[in-house]
């Protein structure tokens, strides 16, 4: 079987291409004959809000990619679809996260099935994104119109891409392990390795910083008068794509300028493992939510999270096992990292997150894709007849 994956990928960074690769790495292993197709361009500059889209390290090895799509050039859609009807790829697995992307990934979905042999399967992480703008829904209505079948990480985006698409077979599989990052460290190696004091407690706030991450939420529940006095401090990793002045008031006026820590920069793949193997407790506040990778790399890290009752990230946790599942308040984020620490529950939760990470390997993503695969091919067998 061949199959090629669209999508970020090498030289572009962040968690889209690092899922990509690994997935890309998966089906290689699974013996099907796997490249990945990604930008040439990925977002002009003015629509970017952070600081590069490139990674600084090396390319991964053992993975086939090719930069051929330009996201605003729709000639680069139309020779890529060209090149891939051309090759009879069995299956084109498209990664959608973005209305803006909608035009030109739906083309080349278009030219490349119109072979009558390529199945188009999507990999979707936000059918309407966080951040909603005018059009989004036209625009992913014309990208879900271009697709054979879809993979989704999450409940709630099932029921979204159903909403457009009740004709499809969807196929639900919670996101895997991002096991890419390393071992894990010993605590007081990594402290020492970011230079923090090791006689700490460490919050980690992990991943770019937009309003539906909720950090103005943490950010109060950190000054709750009761968390005062315990050690505590809070790490802050990841550059902000919006205006940081929000909260670095937010931190002054709460008297919090010893007690939050900013990393405020694009927190690369050798510095990930730092980050988790010295945090003491993974904090998620957001605000809206569909499936969040930063579940994944604390569970592949072995450690206790508290997330948001928002989207699907109350699957991924159970609540009063591996971490926490609160309303997204700072009174009830404060409540539970108070109950956490004045309770000893880190072992408990830790050797529950070590049983449950189990359930979240890459195979489970792979088969997912088959198994949409072979539905459509049913499907078209059963309208050939």
């Amino acid at each position: 079987m061949k199959i090629s994956l669209l999508g970020p990928a090498y030289p572009f960074r962040g968690g889209l291409a690092t899922f990509n690769e690994r997935l890309a790495r998966q089906f290689s292993s699974e013996c099907k004959d796997t490249d990945i197709r990604t930008f040439t361009r990925q977002y002009p500059r003015f629509l970017f809000p952070g600081k590069t889209q490139y990674s600084n390290g090396p390319a991964p090895e053992g993975i086939k990619i090719t930069r051929e799509l330009n996201s605003i050039n729709p000639f680069t859609w139309i020779r890529t679809g060209l090149k891939i009807r051309k090759e009879r790829t069995d299956i084109l697995l498209i990664r959608y996260w973005l209305p803006f992307m909608a035009p030109c990934l739906g083309v080349v979905a278009r030219i490349a099935k119109s072979n009558k042999f390529t199945v188009i399967i999507s990999v979707v992480d936000n059918v309407i994104p966080h951040e909603k703008r005018p059009g989004d829904i036209m625009l992913t209505k014309f990208f879900m119109n271009s697709i054979d079948g879809a993979v989704v990480l999450s409940d709630s985006v099932q029921k979204e891409v159903e909403n457009f698409r009740k004709d499809i077979p969807v196929c639900y599989t919670p996101h895997p392990l991002f096991d890419t990052y390393g071992k894990k460290l010993n605590r007081n190696d990594a402290l020492s390795a970011l230079k923090l004091d090791q006689n700490c407690i460490y919050l980690l706030f992990f991943g770019f910083i937009r309003n539906y991450k909720g950090l103005d939420i943490l950010i109060r529940a950190f000054s709750d008068s009761r968390l005062r006095g315990k050690n505590l401090k809070l790490l802050v990793a990841g550059e902000f794509y919006e205006n940081e002045t929000l909260y670095r008031n937010l931190v002054r006026e709460s008297g919090l300028e010893k007690d939050v820590i900013f990393y405020d920069h694009f927190i690369e793949n050798t510095e990930v493992g730092l980050f988790f193997s010295g945090a003491d407790l993974v904090v998620q506040p957001y605000k809206s939510a569909t499936q969040s990778g930063v579940t994944q790399i604390a569970y592949y890290f072995d450690k206790p999270m508290l997330v948001t009752n928002v989207g699907g990230l109350k699957e991924i946790v159970e609540h009063g096992k591996c971490g926490y599942v609160v309303e997204p308040d700072p009174g009830n984020i404060a409540d539970a990292i108070i109950d956490y620490f004045d309770n000893n529950r880190e072992n408990a939760f830790t050797q529950c997150v070590r049983k449950e990470k189990a359930r979240f390997s890459w195979n489970k993503v792979t088969d997912a894709v088959t198994e949409v695969f072979y539905k459509c091919m049913l499907k078209q067998l059963i309208k050939a007849l």
